[in-house]
């Protein structure tokens, strides 16, 4: 069993937390908040006063942070991660962030005698606790086989994708065609609906159908209503989004999909919606189709 630490309890980093304290391992995490860490501590979580002191009594740490700014916010600084790192330890960010920031700061960890991985996890929190979310992992060979046990306390499948930068240029490459499906399974639902099928029966057979990929699996009954619990919000997809699109810049690739998903994200944040599920892009395409929602009543 291994000492480890985790920084950023969100909903999904609460989830890895939970699944590396089932396995039985010791975890010291720190949040910008306590309150979230309550139910980590209850469950036998330690709690440390900074990303600093994680650091320093872990052998490997985690970060599952906002974005770029909030990668660099707990990674820089006296109280940040980098300061507590020593020779052989491990430093795994499982944010969503920049490529190119993470390849920055893998050198700095490198100078310290240390080592770091991107890993970003493919699945909602609900796939980390039943066990099947998957993980792509970015950085030093030797590194991942360090890591890989660990990482598979979070999920069975783990694939090491290339150097460092290369596993969370991927995850924003899945998370582009998230959106894009959840705006072309809106169409057809709202097209079959305008023609007069119910839309539960038009959900129940899309379902049913060939279309019916996993996420469509998990997003495709948000038309019908939206849970309380929100599990990616606009923010955070239009953040990934427009990380998609630099990256198509940059390299040349054009992203004509991402572009139009993305201004459905702008609408729903400029309409007051943005704090729901990305899903919620159906109801911006039901307004612009003349279809009251439920989120738009």
């Amino acid at each position: 069993m291994a000492e480890l630490g985790y920084v950023g309890l969100g909903v999904m980093g609460s989830s890895v937390t939970r699944r590396l304290l089932d396995a039985g391992h010791t975890v010291h995490v720190w949040n910008r908040t306590r309150e979230k860490a309550e139910p980590l501590l209850d469950a036998g979580a330690q709690w440390a006063d900074s990303p600093r002191e994680v650091a320093e009594r872990a052998e490997i740490v985690f970060t599952m942070v906002t974005n770029t700014a909030a990668v660099r916010a707990v990674f820089e600084g006296d109280d940040g991660i980098l300061a507590g790192l020593t020779p052989g330890k491990i430093y795994i960010d499982m944010s969503t962030a920049s490529p190119a920031n993470s390849r920055a700061l893998a050198e700095q960890v490198e100078a310290v005698g240390a080592q770091m991985l991107d890993s970003p996890v493919s699945g909602t929190s609900i796939t980390v606790d039943q066990g099947k979310a998957s993980l792509m992992v970015g950085g030093d060979a030797d590194a991942f086989e360090r890591a890989k046990p660990i990482l598979e306390a979070i999920g069975p499948k783990v694939f090491h994708m290339g150097g460092n930068g290369t596993a969370v240029a991927l995850k924003i490459a899945i998370n582009l065609s998230l959106a894009v499906q959840m705006l072309a399974f809106s169409e057809g639902v709202l097209l079959a609906e305008k023609s007069g099928i119910d839309r539960e029966r038009v959900v129940e057979a899309m379902l049913a159908s060939v279309i019916a990929s996993p996420m469509v699996a998990y997003r495709g009954p948000l038309v019908l209503g939206h849970p309380d619990e929100v599990w990616f919000d606009c923010h955070m997809m239009q953040k990934d989004m427009n990380l998609a699109l630099e990256m198509g810049r940059e390299l040349e690739v054009p992203l004509p999909t991402t572009a139009v998903t993305n201004e459905f994200l702008t609408a729903a944040n400029g309409m007051g919606i943005g704090d729901k599920d990305f899903a919620v892009i159906f109801d911006v395409l039901a307004s612009m189709s003349g279809v009251e929602t439920e989120v738009l009543a």
